[in-house]
């Protein structure tokens, strides 16, 4: 078993970084790790689950997105830096890393990836596929299954969490071209640009795509997924408006994924704290099953 800091390039020339952990015996099947909002690649649940797969022949991505911590610069290889983190992120900058990362498991010789996500991550994953899809880029003949933790209704957090006066607020600072400065303290959960705040609660047509609450959805996006797909949620203080019960029900009746596993672990929060061996265990043997398919 081997554990090193890997550095790679998203396909648009940001420098990232993360870890790779490789079993004993070299393997062409690898999981990609993306983590949540305000997140990074050093979390528990990401080591738990990549030491749970390594055990079956697994090898793990977990890499810092140019997303990750709250607020920081970010280089590009022409030696431009900008400030990004979580609280300046532009979500459709995520086909970048992910794709980034797929390529660079390629150059490793991997041959069958699995693409992970938590929470925003899962968004993030579900949106880099859908747009590897459209560009037809060959790197998603290698993706050989989804997996969804915790996915959210992104713009339906930010009603949860924030209000309309918000909204009025930051609008009006974009008219001002202030798009770079924070919002008020009080306006969500994490500390947010303008820029940022406004993508998730505005301009959010392109990843709107798990409006839970809205009758008759179709999930068409995550309908058009047609490789293995792992989705799990908690039913402890999720950021989701459903019961764990509902919500599975929910999916399970509008998601027509035929290898499909949609469930949710029961007693987990949104981050799975005290339920991460659960979750790893979960995972590897949808891992484990598909493989076989």
């Amino acid at each position: 078993m081997s554990e090193e800091i890997i550095k790679l390039n998203a396909t648009d020339g940001v420098k990232l970084d993360g870890y790779l952990i490789k079993g004993k015996h070299k393997s062409k099947r690898i999981l990609i790790e993306i983590h949540g909002m305000t997140s990074n690649c050093f979390k528990k649940r990401e080591t738990i689950i990549a030491e749970t797969v390594k055990n079956h022949g697994i090898d793990t991505i977990c890499v810092n997105t140019r997303g990750s911590e709250i607020i920081k610069y970010i280089k590009y290889n022409d030696g431009r830096k900008i400030l990004a983190g979580s609280a300046y992120e532009d979500i459709k900058e995520s086909y970048y890393d992910i794709l980034g990362v797929i390529r660079y498991a390629i150059d490793l010789g991997y041959s069958s990836i699995y693409l992970q996500g938590h929470s925003l991550g899962a968004t993030k994953i579900t949106y880099a596929y859908t747009k590897m899809r459209e560009n037809k880029d060959k790197e998603i003949e290698n993706i050989k299954g989804i997996l969804l933790l915790s996915l959210v209704d992104l713009p339906d957090v930010f009603e949860m969490y924030s209000n309309n006066e918000y909204l009025l607020y930051a609008e009006e600072k974009e008219k001002a071209g202030e798009i770079m400065t924070m919002m008020p303290q009080e306006a969500f959960i994490h500390p947010i640009s303008i820029k940022t705040y406004l993508q998730y609660r505005k301009y959010n047509s392109e990843f709107n795509f798990a409006q839970y609450s809205k009758e008759g959805y179709k999930f068409d996006t995550i309908n058009s997924i047609d490789i293995p797909l792992f989705m799990r949620w908690g039913n402890n203080k999720e950021l989701i408006r459903n019961s764990g019960e509902k919500q599975v029900a929910l999916m399970r009746r509008a998601i027509q994924n035929k290898t499909s596993d949609i469930n949710y672990i029961d007693g987990a929060d949104h981050t799975y704290d005290g339920r991460e061996v659960e979750l790893a265990n979960e995972i590897n043997n949808f891992l484990e099953k598909i493989n076989k398919i």
